[in-house]
């Protein structure tokens, strides 16, 4: 029997399997893709998160592909109106790394791949499963027929449209917001260098991220009345239009257009079964929380699991972690509708107001240190 099924094999999934192989676990990660994805929406990696991936032997050589992000410029109008540095918010990670999810999970599948090369299961589709107090068991379909797999514990990664949380009647209840926006990838003709840049415009937000090979990410807020299959050039439409910065419509590696919602489970932890990830909580993608706070919940989880399978944690152990993680999950998405509310489109009178505030409250060391450590995650 295996020790622990972990069922989605994204980054939170093939992260956690590579922690506990690490400790002599047997594992098996469940991933319905027959290929890695290609299509890379997450960038950002937050210094607890690379804490976190050092762990497993995979952050140095992601700091070596990605771009460090040491500082962040707020901009409207033209004008600057507030610089962040990251340079205090970590001894080891004083900046968040910027490398595409691509990469990240190609890593981390090296990495689940030298611990054992049977770990990760391609093409099966989890069909079922079910907790008898005792051991977990797993239906699967996969290119060889049906089958099912038996394990002492098993954790969902599964994403936000988990079928294992549905399997367990764990809901989730969605809030939806009204704030759309359209990201690309194109070639970097800014002067930005390494620095992240945020543009507070009357017409909506625009952010800007660096990416590996001289590659720059942006990200709009759509206005209302926006069409309903956006294009690289209605992106680089919209950037030139409220940041005056000219975009090559010609260099788009990357097209995506996404709405906000966030939920959160009241329970992660179901007997034997346990959620983790987007799986047990969703947020807003603005402030690049998620896929860091789907690490975390593993890292605080896999001892627990150590614990378990040897027969030394106690049930209190998991309801504190339980606890923890969800207001954790809470507070990241208390932040990001922070983040969403200062990006939404304002009357010019009250726009003024609002870049007045930030200049002001930007100039204070205090609240700056304390701005920066919110967005890195500490």
């Amino acid at each position: 029997m295996i020790d622990v099924v972990v069922v989605g094999g994204g980054p939170v999934g093939l992260y956690l399997a590579a922690l506990l192989m690490q400790s002599g676990v047997t594992v098996r990660v469940l991933e319905r893709r027959t290929e890695p994805g290609t299509h890379s929406r997450a960038i950002g990696i937050h210094p607890p998160a690379l804490e976190a991936l050092d762990s497993v032997g995979v952050a140095a050589g992601l700091v070596s592909d990605g771009v460090r992000i040491r500082r962040g410029v707020a901009i409207g109008g033209g004008v600057e109106l507030a610089k962040m540095s990251f340079d205090a918010v970590s001894a080891n990670y004083p900046f968040v790394l910027s490398v595409p999810q691509t990469r990240t999970e190609a890593a981390l599948e090296r990495r689940v791949h030298e611990l054992d090369g049977a770990a990760l299961v391609r093409g099966a589709t989890v069909t079922g499963i079910h907790d008898d107090g005792s051991a977990v068991a797993v239906d699967l379909l996969t290119a060889a027929g049906e089958s099912r797999m038996h394990a002492s514990l098993a954790v969902a990664a599964d994403g936000g449209r988990s079928t294992v949380r549905q399997w367990l009647g764990a809901p989730a209840p969605l809030k939806v917001y009204p704030d759309k926006y359209l990201m690309g990838d194109f070639a970097d003709s800014t002067a930005f260098g390494p620095d992240a840049a945020l543009f507070l415009e009357a017409a909506g937000i625009v952010e800007s991220f660096p990416l590996p090979g001289a590659v720059r990410r942006w990200v709009a807020r759509l206005p209302g009345a926006s069409p309903d299959a956006p294009t690289a050039g209605s992106l680089a439409r919209i950037v030139r239009e409220r940041t005056g910065i000219p975009v090559d419509a010609g260099t788009n590696s990357m097209l995506s257009s996404f709405g906000v919602r966030s939920g959160l489970v009241k329970r992660m932890i179901h007997g034997r079964i346990s959620l983790i990830g987007d799986a047990a909580h969703q947020i807003s993608p603005i402030g690049g929380q998620g896929m860091n706070l789907g690490w975390l919940d593993a890292a605080e989880l896999a001892p627990l699991i150590l614990g378990r399978l040897a027969g030394t944690v106690r049930e209190i152990d998991f309801g504190d972690f339980e606890s923890h993680r969800l207001k954790a999950a809470a507070k990241a998405a208390r932040q990001s509708e922070i983040n969403m509310a200062l990006g939404r489109p304002l009357p010019r009178p009250l726009w003024n107001i609002r870049n007045r505030l930030i200049t002001g409250a930007a100039g204070m060391p205090a609240i700056n240190s304390h701005v920066a450590a919110r967005f890195t995650m500490h």
